[in-house]
């Protein structure tokens, strides 16, 4: 099949694209340093013609509340509009574990908009939820420190390396469309303040982690349970442990 990889040069889509070519694919992938620009359409009619699939795992260049929601609505509604008129038969989004509980935060608005544009667009679709990627324990860290120090509720966590990410949503754009979300998750779950811990000591970071029952997860107040994916969740392979002794 041919299958459009939006955001195909970052860190899951390159994955992705190299993942589908190995099983035989025409794998494309789709961004701004290809011609590609889902903001203003630029591209979108040349790469998606004869696509059979269109796999969007793009990424708002800001994060701030009003630039990533205008991110994801026109980029969505262009996306979809122009699929439909390609003739794509199967829409795949890469979303989060937990979006729909995680509304205090701007950027996750607007991925409950995205994934409600592509609920209602008409076309066959599947939503693949990822819990938080190994790669992004430091920005976490970076994210959280004050004055010098990590502050982190110890709430349940069950992160997963984007090799695992990849390989799941492939298998997810080969398959018949879901018509809804599947969940995935790494193997095993930590405390978040530990797993930023352990992350930070492999790399010789100085910084303390102190476990923070008021600190926020990137301005939100989390619960136990928020992070974690349902018990139907399709497990990665690379533990934590496993990936960090590759670093």
């Amino acid at each position: 099949m041919k299958i459009v990889v939006i955001g195909g040069t970052g860190l899951i889509g390159s994955k992705l694209v190299a993942v589908l070519g190995e099983h035989g694919h025409e794998a494309v992938p789709a961004a701004p340093s290809t011609g590609v620009n889902t903001m203003t359409g630029e591209g979108l009619a040349e790469v998606l013609d004869g696509a059979a699939v269109v796999v969007d795992v793009s990424n708002s260049p800001s994060f701030a509340d009003d630039a990533v929601m205008e991110f994801f609505r026109t980029a969505t509604t262009n996306l979809l509009g122009y699929s439909a008129k390609a003739g794509v038969t199967h829409y795949v989004a890469l979303s989060v574990v937990g979006t729909e509980r995680l509304s205090e935060s701007g950027y996750f608005r607007a991925k409950i908009v995205q994934e409600k544009l592509i609920r209602e667009s008409g076309l066959p679709y599947s939503i693949v939820h990822a819990t938080q990627f190994f790669e992004f324990v430091k920005t976490i860290a970076d994210f959280s420190t004050v004055d010098g120090t990590v502050h982190l509720p110890p709430v349940l966590i069950q992160p997963m390396v984007s090799d695992d990410v990849a390989a799941a949503v492939g298998r997810v754009a080969e398959e018949e469309p879901l018509h809804g979300i599947r969940e995935i998750a790494g193997p095993g779950q930590f405390r978040l303040d530990e797993l930023v811990r352990i992350g930070l000591e492999a790399k010789g970071d100085p910084r303390e982690v102190v476990a923070d029952e008021r600190a926020l997860y990137y301005g939100v107040r989390l619960g136990e349970r928020t992070l974690l994916p349902g018990p139907d969740a399709q497990l990665g392979e690379i533990t934590f442990e496993e990936w960090l002794a590759r670093q």
